[in-house]
């Protein structure tokens, strides 16, 4: 039950933290970034049911006791991430985008616990099988959206049910309650896959045989093709465009940031900081390199030993120090690896909605002392 909604449809809370204060912890404590397309409902958890529907044998209305009590708790370390994440960087290196201008800080590693969505979805008895490629979509009715009335997405049913896949209904944030903003009393938490499939304020699960038909979904959240120049032009290409789901391998750097002024360490290397991500469920990342010579060359960072410890969902956050001439104009190039072999790219593809930008992390018009 909706009791107070904050802010509104037509202006949601939309912001980042600075990346230098992003980075200074492995987990996001505080500050992580807030993505909404509508306003932040209050909910009297006491009253709240999720209802789970659709293919399934036993229907079921889970009251947030129920959740927390008739499943067994579990916890994940994973990083969430807007899918516009570096939307900026996309905007002013290849070409303007629709969309908000997010710089690299749409991103948080968080402990998310509750219970595992499949074995919610085992309890109602699904019906479909793998073969019939089902989804399950999720939906908040709580409140109104900017381009919808209700806010709603979808993921592939077999990835729900994979048990390595640890999509969990997420009661706490870092050991306590989620907050208001990110979702309480319960969201759907979906590892690798792009934030925009990790409904807050859940309300109902539903096993289809399509994807969510919500605007988020279908109209929304996808790289359109170069030839989707405007919004006229992407019209032809929504229906035939896959909706993101896994976001792909990627790095930045937050230390030292462009136009930033250096200064060397006393043995003659520059420090430099980051973090990085895997590609989907291919985590964890296990090389970072830094160039400073355009990419001619490359040295490889140091990982940090906490990311070694939580494994393929989560961020790593990592240090390099390099040679490099003293001077203006200095650029540093990022790439990362993960364990599936992917690699960040140095051109990725221009699209409409500046999503799933994943270039080279680079700091520009450095000047080292």
């Amino acid at each position: 039950m909706a009791i107070k909604p904050d802010f509104s449809a037509q202006k949601p809370l939309n912001r980042e933290p600075c990346v230098k204060k992003l980075t200074s912890s492995f987990i996001t404590h505080r500050d992580g970034y807030d993505r909404n397309h509508g306003m932040i409902p209050r909910i009297d958890a006491a009253r709240h049911i999720v209802c789970i529907d659709g293919a399934v044998k036993t229907a079921l209305k889970l009251s947030i006791d129920q959740l927390k009590s008739d499943f067994k708790q579990y916890e994940v370390v994973c990083a969430l991430q807007c899918a516009g994440n570096r939307r900026h960087t996309m905007r002013t290196l290849l070409k303007e985008v629709d969309g908000i201008d997010w710089g690299d800080g749409a991103v948080m590693n968080c402990r998310w616990s509750g219970p595992k969505l499949r074995d919610v979805l085992v309890k109602a008895q699904v019906t479909a099988s793998a073969s019939e490629k089902y989804h399950v979509a999720f939906a908040c009715f709580q409140t109104e959206c900017q381009e919808d009335s209700w806010y709603g997405s979808s993921i592939e049913l077999e990835r729900a049910m994979r048990d390595d896949g640890n999509v969990i209904l997420a009661l706490k944030m870092n050991g306590e309650i989620l907050s208001t903003n990110h979702g309480y009393p319960v969201r759907v938490i979906v590892p690798g896959i792009a934030g925009a499939r990790s409904v807050k304020w859940l309300d109902r699960i539903t096993i289809q045989a399509e994807e969510s038909k919500n605007f988020y979904q279908q109209r929304d959240y996808k790289i359109l093709p170069p030839e989707a120049t405007c919004k006229a032009a992407a019209a032809k290409y929504w229906d035939t465009t896959p909706a993101v789901q896994d976001m792909p391998v990627n790095s930045i750097i937050a230390s030292p940031q462009t136009g930033e002024t250096a200064k060397l360490s006393s043995n003659g290397l520059l420090e430099v900081k980051g973090y990085a991500l895997p590609q989907g469920d291919q985590g964890p990342v296990v090389k970072i390199e830094v160039s400073v010579d355009n990419g001619k060359t490359w040295h490889a960072a140091d990982i940090s030993e906490e990311a070694r410890r939580y494994g393929k969902w989560s961020w790593v956050l990592w240090t390099a120090r390099v040679k490099i001439v003293k001077g203006p104009n200095g650029r540093i190039l990022s790439r990362a690896t993960d364990e599936g072999g992917n690699t960040q790219v140095a051109n990725p593809q221009w699209n409409l909605r500046g999503v799933c930008y994943n270039g080279y992390g680079e700091s520009r018009n450095i000047t080292v002392d």
